[in-house]
C-alpha cells in the first residue's frame, strides 16, 4: 500500500508541475517579469514545494537526515534533469541560447554549495537563536545573491525594452493574465500536498526497504520531489522557452539552499548540520563539481558541432552516476 501511495503521490506532482510551467510561460510572457526572473524566482520556488513539505515533515518524523539528504540530493539531480535534456534538445543549445544572466544564478549556487559543504565538514557546534552560525551565513549569501540577480535582471530587461520599444510584439497566449496566476496558486498548492504524502510513504520505504534514511532522502525522494522541476523544464522547452527552462533549475537549486534554514529553524535539537550523516558531503561535493560543468557550459564560445557542443552535459550525466554510486555504498 504505501508504494502505490507513494506512486500516486508522483503522479499528482507531475500533473500539477504541468500546469505549473504553463502557467508560469503565460505570466513571464504577458508581464514585463520575462522567463528568466519568473523561473529563477516564482517557477523555482513553486517547484520547490514538495521539498519544502517532505524537509518539515522528515524534521516531524526526527529523520534530519532525510531532510537534509533530500535538499542536496534534489539540487544533483535538478542539474542531471537540464544536462538530460541539453542532450535530448541539443539542437537547440540551452546554454548557448540562454540569457547570459544566468551566469550569477549559476555562481551563486556554486558559492552556496561550497559553504554548505564545509559546515558539513567543519561542523561548527555554535548557534545564534538556535539556528547554526553556518546556516546564518547561508541565508546570509543567498539574499545578498538574490539582491545581485535581481538587479542585473532588472538592468537587462530596461535594455531589452528599449531596444525593443518600436516593434509591436502580438500577445499569443491565449490564457488571461489573471486566470494563469490563480491557476499557478493552485497547481502550487497540489504540489506541496503531494510533497508531503511523498515524505511520509518515503519515511516508511526506508524502514522496510532497510535502504536507510541517508540514501532514500539523497536518492528516492530527491528523485521524486524533483519530479515537478523534470516537468516544468520539458514543458518550457516544449514551448521554446529556454530562459524559463534554465532559471528553474538553477533558481530551485537556491531555493533549496533556504530550505537548509527552515529545517534548522524547525530542528530543536541543535544546529541540524551536526546532527547528520557524513555521507550528505559527497552529496554536496557532486552538486558543487556538477555546478562548476554547469557554470562552463554557460561561459564556453560558441560550439558550431552539436557533438562537441553536448560533451560537458554528457560528463554531467556520467559524474552524477558514480556520486550516486558513492552515496549508495556509503
Amino acid at each position: 500500500m504505501v508504494f502505490i501511495l507513494f506512486i500516486l503521490a508522483a503522479i499528482v506532482t507531475v500533473f500539477a508541475a504541468i500546469k505549473l510551467s504553463t502557467y508560469a510561460d503565460t505570466i513571464g510572457e504577458k508581464t514585463s517579469l520575462g522567463g528568466m526572473i519568473v523561473g529563477t524566482i516564482f517557477l523555482a520556488g513553486a517547484t520547490s514545494l514538495p521539498e519544502v513539505t517532505t524537509t518539515v515533515s522528515a524534521i516531524v518524523l526526527d529523520t534530519p537526515d532525510i531532510a537534509i539528504g533530500n535538499v542536496f540530493g534534489s539540487n544533483m539531480f535538478n542539474l542531471l534533469i537540464i544536462a538530460c535534456f541539453d542532450l535530448y534538445f541539443r539542437k537547440n543549445q540551452i546554454f548557448q541560447s540562454a540569457e547570459k544572466t544566468h551566469f550569477y544564478t549559476a555562481s551563486h549556487g556554486l558559492l552556496l554549495i561550497i559553504v554548505a559543504l564545509l559546515a558539513l565538514t567543519i561542523r561548527v557546534d555554535y548557534s545564534i537563536l538556535g539556528i547554526g552560525i553556518d546556516i546564518w551565513l547561508l541565508l546570509g549569501i543567498y539574499a545578498f545573491g538574490m539582491w545581485v540577480i535581481s538587479t542585473v535582471s532588472k538592468k537587462q530587461s530596461e535594455n531589452q525594452s528599449d531596444s525593443n520599444s518600436n516593434e509591436n510584439v502580438p500577445d499569443v497566449s491565449a490564457i488571461p493574465l489573471k486566470r494563469a496566476i490563480i491557476g499557478f496558486i493552485i497547481a502550487a498548492i497540489f504540489i506541496m500536498g503531494a510533497g508531503t504524502l511523498l515524505t511520509v510513504t518515503g519515511d516508511e520505504i526506508a524502514v522496510v526497504t532497510g535502504l536507510g534514511a541517508s540514501f532514500v532522502g539523497s536518492f528516492l525522494i530527491a528523485l521524486t520531489t524533483s519530479l515537478p522541476e523534470a516537468i516544468s523544464v520539458l514543458v518550457a522547452l516544449r514551448l521554446g522557452n529556454n530562459n524559463l527552462a534554465l532559471g528553474s533549475i538553477l533558481g530551485s537549486n537556491l531555493f533549496n539552499i533556504l530550505i537548509l534554514g527552515l529545517a534548522d529553524i524547525l530542528y530543536r535539537q541543535g544546529p541540524i548540520l551536526l546532527a547528520v550523516s557524513t555521507v550528505h558531503q559527497i552529496t554536496a561535493s557532486a552538486v558543487g563539481i556538477l555546478s562548476v560543468v554547469v557554470l562552463y557550459s554557460l561561459i564556453r564560445n560558441p560550439q558550431q558541432n552539436a557533438i562537441r557542443y553536448a560533451l560537458p552535459s554528457a560528463a554531467l550525466v556520467f559524474l552524477y552516476f558514480i556520486s550516486s554510486y558513492l552515496i549508495f555504498i556509503q
